[in-house]
């Protein structure tokens, strides 16, 4: 598939945001095609990370953990469990926030897209934000530990898991259903309401906790809760044509596919589980639909918004420059062609 040719071509910096998906999508497109090269380029990236390892930096708070995890159940190199318990540990040492591990020790504020000019106190957070949270580590801390935890034994992992879910749902979850892009300890204020991607970095995140979280854990029906509302507020604002705008509820904003594919992965996901109902089939067909008439002849997605890092300002949000082949748009991508595939071949 050239889509993933594409995506095993890119430089990934192991890590930053969007590696975790990206590598996601590869063992999904093994997984689809049976082709073996994806895994095998997964396994042998992870091994060529694990041989430098140390230090652990702060952007490691983005490694693929539950890609390592599914990596060590397709090869069964316990090198790979090694590198993910150390990388479990380290993640585990950061401060919290509220209950949650803090995603940048200073957040990286920026200067909106779209030139609005901020107020003066906003200005002055933007040389010294101090610690945040942010709703991309959803997908991050809470699959990797639970799934960790699983194939380890350690059910101080998967306690963790859910303890970290339940943070973000406290901090970053709206009374709408939407997550918000991220909080400040300085300001104990959120921002960011309604950016599309992070609505999909969220809803994946919390299935593939519920995934691996056992069904008697007594903290399931409180995610399962959150899990639904998004689902629900997203499934509401979904556009005729099957997507959805790169801030959900604005309509304004603009359209941006790599929600779609997002959002086509994990409401296929969803119904497959039994966590999403039936009535979430045919939009996740719909957003499939959307995404793939946006990949061109070369097995690009396209209208794609670049790493949008983070600004005070909502209008930031409406005016991210789009058109970038990236592992969070062909991630989603190929993850999608796999769970669609895998719900049209149940009866």
């Amino acid at each position: 598939m050239r889509a993933a040719d594409l995506l095993a071509a890119h430089r990934f910096e192991f890590w930053h945001y969007g590696d975790s998906i990206g590598l996601e999508g590869l063992l999904a497109a093994s997984a689809l095609l049976g082709d073996q090269r994806y895994a095998g380029w997964v396994h042998g990236s992870l091994k060529a990370w694990m041989a430098r390892r140390t230090p652990f930096q702060d952007l490691d708070n983005t490694a693929a953990g539950h890609a390592m995890c599914l990596c060590f159940e397709h090869t069964e190199d316990d090198a790979v469990l090694v590198a993910a318990r150390d990388l479990a540990a380290f993640l585990m040492s950061r401060p919290m926030l509220e209950g949650a591990y803090v995603s940048f020790r200073e957040a990286p504020l920026r200067e909106p897209h779209g030139g609005e000019v901020l107020p003066e106190d906003e200005q002055a957070l933007m040389h010294s934000p101090g610690p945040g949270v942010f709703v991309d580590c959803l997908h991050f801390d809470p699959p990797f530990f639970v799934h960790l935890g699983v194939l380890t034994g350690e059910s101080g992992l998967v306690v963790e898991a859910v303890s970290q879910a339940l943070a973000y749902i406290r901090l970053l979850q709206d009374e709408s259903g939407l997550f918000w892009h991220f909080w400040l300890e300085k300001t104990s204020t959120r921002y960011g309401y309604g950016w599309s991607r992070g609505q999909g970095w969220a809803l994946l995140g919390l299935l593939d906790l519920l995934e691996y979280l056992p069904a008697g854990n007594a903290a399931r029906e409180d995610i399962e809760i959150a899990t639904r509302r998004l689902a629900a507020a997203m499934l509401r604002l979904q556009t005729p044509a099957g997507g959805w705008n790169a801030v959900a509820h604005d309509a304004g904003s603009g359209t941006e596919s790599s929600t779609s594919a997002f959002m086509a992965a994990a409401f296929a996901a969803g119904v497959a589980s039994g966590v999403l109902g039936s009535e979430f089939s045919e939009p996740a067909m719909a957003a499939w639909r959307d995404a793939w008439a946006q990949v061109d002849e070369h097995g690009a997605l396209g209208d794609v918004s670049a790493a949008v890092w983070a600004s005070t300002a909502q209008s930031h949000y409406v005016h991210v420059p789009r058109g970038f082949v990236v592992p969070w748009g062909q991630g989603p991508l190929l993850l999608a062609a796999l769970r669609i595939a895998q719900a049209d071949s149940r009866p």
